[in-house]
């Protein structure tokens, strides 16, 4: 297997970057920071089997909302997907991360670090949505945002989460950070019962479609399996690929907890 059919059939390609973020005792700064109402919260986290057409369970992954950090002085969910696993000789270790903006949804940093085969990368992009612009942390290249509320890979399908899902409904989405990705299209496609590691679950079955090579292309005809209640927790995701379907499958789930939407309180006013 080249690296390039290994790339497609273990997860979606998605460019990164780690700046500086403060861990979540930082918040100390804030009394009550304000936050947008979302199914999800830190400590949640969901875990894969992963399955590869023929070759049946070929690693483990997993799904996660770490924590809430600050990014640049802000609240942020550090969202983060791991796979691991590989066929034979052809081995794959990717740690992906985003960093989601708890207020705007909007996404303020992503980093893909890839370890498949012979083939390592690690890239780190920050955004800046109030400027309009990108920057590699790693390396000097900047460009202009696609969106004043960009969205990566991963943060994107915690947003996902965060629309009515109406079957037959087509959302259109223009907020891929770059151009060549928007806009986003995601097709609710039906009701459906799965059986699963994890246990059986009432589904809703959305195809995501972003106009870049990767899980989410049109060809891959990819489905994302949400469950069907106030959770949206993605228990399963299939994919086409070059020489079979790439499958991911719930076995295992940690609850996070939700933060209560609230105004923004400066610390120093609450001691007054």
């Amino acid at each position: 297997m080249n690296r390039t059919t290994m790339l497609a059939s273990i997860f979606l390609l998605a460019i990164g970057a780690p700046g500086q973020a403060q861990t979540g005792s930082a918040l100390t700064e804030w009394v009550n920071f304000p936050v947008t109402s979302v199914p999800f919260g830190p400590g949640e986290r969901l875990e894969y089997d992963v399955r590869y057409g023929i070759a049946g369970s070929v690693g483990r992954s997993t799904l996660e909302v770490v924590q809430l950090d600050t990014m640049r002085g802000r609240p942020a969910y550090h969202l983060r997907f791991t796979i691991k696993g590989g066929i034979l000789f052809a081995k794959v270790d990717d740690n992906m991360q985003s960093w989601l903006d708890a207020t705007k949804l909007v996404s303020l940093r992503f980093d893909q670090n890839q370890k498949e085969v012979n083939y390592k990368r690690h890239r780190i992009i920050d955004f800046y949505p109030s400027e309009g612009v990108w920057r590699r942390v790693d390396e000097e290249e900047t460009g202009d945002l696609a969106t004043a509320e960009p969205l990566d890979d991963i943060s994107f399908l915690y947003y996902v989460r965060t629309l009515p899902l109406e079957v037959g409904e087509t959302y259109t989405v223009p907020r891929y950070w770059k151009d060549e990705g928007n806009p986003v299209t995601v097709q609710v496609l039906r009701r459906e019962r799965v059986k699963l590691p994890a246990g059986e679950f009432d589904t809703i079955v959305v195809r995501p479609i972003i106009k870049t090579k990767g899980l989410f292309s049109e060809g891959g005809e990819a489905e994302v399996y949400f469950t069907d209640d106030d959770r949206r927790l993605l228990v399963q995701l299939k994919s086409k690929v070059s020489i079979g379907t790439l499958d991911l499958r719930l076995r295992g789930y940690t609850p996070g907890t939700l933060l209560e939407p609230r105004p923004a309180i400066p610390a120093a006013s609450s001691r007054q």
